[in-house]
């Protein structure tokens, strides 16, 4: 049976042009895979082999772990082809390894606090650190805005918020130290608190948590508190 070559496809139904056209989302598996082949062997299409990957491996996962051996039992894959394929997953791994390394899921204030412990038992004053969120609550970066006297500590709103809106975050957590080893929050604490919710909801950037680290003892088994978890987050 005949195949179609990508060359006999009309020049903006090609799977290149296509991309190029409507972005990679656009393609279905096959058609990105026939990108990657670049050119049939054997009387095949690209198109034609990468549906035939698809067909033998079942999910994109299986396909990824193939060996060359096992790509090169497709008939039209030879090495180049299979070491191209190879390559192309391993790249995709390593892109999402580092994705899960550098952007830690923030959705509770015990992994807010275990981010920032270390940093902010080191400092004899109040240090305010802002961490800039996306829609999935996992770490865009993290912004250190001001450090005070060993009781206080100064911010504004446009500070915090310009860092958010250039990082286009979609949420925000505050977090800063209390040197004399006690989270609680005081009146500033709240105050300050609030006027960011305030801020926050005019721009429709959320205030999710603010947690003030301290230091643990017999008495106090946890060395932060969130101010949400204590009911502190209305206005």
């Amino acid at each position: 049976m005949s195949s179609v070559r990508i060359k006999d496809i009309p020049a903006n139904e090609r799977p290149r042009e296509r991309l190029a056209a409507g972005g990679a989302d656009a393609l279905g598996n096959s058609e990105l895979i026939a990108i990657l082949l670049r050119t049939g062997l054997q009387g095949k299409s690209a198109l034609v082999i990468g549906q035939e990957l698809l067909a033998k491996f079942q999910t994109l996962d299986r396909l990824s772990q193939a060996s060359v051996k096992e790509l090169c039992e497709v008939k039209g894959i030879g090495r180049d082809k299979a070491v191209t394929l190879q390559a192309a997953f391993t790249l995709a791994r390593r892109m999402a390894a580092e994705i899960r390394a550098e952007s830690p899921l923030l959705n509770s204030p015990e992994l807010i606090a275990s981010l920032v412990r270390e940093e902010a038992r080191g400092y004899e004053v109040e240090h305010l650190i802002v961490l800039l969120l996306n829609t999935r609550l996992r770490l865009i970066r993290m912004e250190h805005l001001s450090h005070g006297t060993l009781d206080s500590v100064h911010v504004h709103a446009r500070d915090v918020f310009k860092h958010a809106i250039l990082a286009n975050a979609s949420s925000i957590v505050l977090v800063h130290n209390h040197p004399s080893g006690d989270p609680t929050p005081s009146e500033e604490d709240i105050r300050i608190t609030r006027d960011l919710i305030r801020a926050g909801r005019l721009l429709k950037i959320e205030v999710a948590d603010h947690v003030i680290i301290g230091h643990r003892t017999t008495e106090r088994p946890r060395d932060f508190v969130s101010l949400r978890e204590l009911g502190l987050f209305y206005v």
